[in-house]
């Protein structure tokens, strides 16, 4: 499968591992990552949210798990191949059975959101059948520092449900990023970010396509520092 090049590093993929999409780079560049020395990302995949991370956030040590081994070690293989490979690290792990005594100041994730189906695609990546949404946010819980900050993408239908499992744990909404697809259409996803502190809470919009195929004057911006345009 053709590697992925952006700016700063490339991203080699597989058939068997869940490609670079737009979920992804959207994370990769709204999450609230410029602040916390210490990071996790849970279901790292490709290894690219945690690279742009690395990329945003010269200080930041990164610790990328996932339960599939060949996704760890192409991420592992991104990650080495990078110019940030000193401050990250990859472990093939379960999230439901890890198990650290460190806290993090940013625990990022996007996570499986489908219930069990029968589609045999993307198993792991896409269905709840191994982390459903009550396990990541229970071991969010248990690794967030007291000031950290827990940042999903996950479909905007499912928003308010994820919501009320956070409250369960004592994480507060403090980040609201509704994201639709194309200009004058329904949100298509959401980034939620919480917190052990209660706040008010930050919301805002953010537009992929302003027509068909063409992207947004603010994707563009956002991403110009990671995407090579026109190649």
């Amino acid at each position: 499968m053709k590697p992925f090049k952006f700016r700063n590093f490339t991203i080699h993929q597989s058939g068997n591992v869940f490609r670079v999409g737009t979920d992804g780079v959207l994370l990769g560049v709204l999450c609230s990552a410029n602040h916390s020395e210490k990071i996790l990302e849970v279901g790292t995949g490709t290894g690219l949210i945690s690279l742009m991370i690395a990329q945003r956030n010269p200080q930041a040590e990164i610790l990328s798990l996932d339960i599939n081994e060949e996704a760890e070690k192409l991420a592992a293989e991104n990650f080495s191949n990078s110019p940030f490979k000193d401050r990250m690290q990859t472990v093939h792990q379960d999230f439901k059975d890890f198990e650290t005594g460190e806290k993090f100041g940013l625990i990022i994730s996007n996570p499986p959101y489908f219930e069990e189906n029968p589609s045999e695609k993307d198993i792991l990546a896409r269905q709840q059948t191994e982390l459903s949404f009550d396990h990541l946010i229970s071991k969010t819980a248990e690794f967030l520092s007291e000031t950290g900050i827990f940042s999903v993408i996950i479909p905007f239908e499912a928003g308010n449900e994820f919501e009320q499992k956070c409250l369960k744990y004592a994480l507060f909404l403090q980040k609201r990023i509704k994201i639709f697809g194309i200009k004058n259409a329904k949100a298509k996803r959401c980034i939620l970010e919480f917190g052990f502190e209660q706040r008010n809470i930050s919301e805002s919009e953010f537009v992929i396509e302003k027509s068909p195929r063409k992207y947004s004057d603010e994707y563009l911006e956002l991403t110009q520092e990671f995407h090579v345009f026109g190649q």
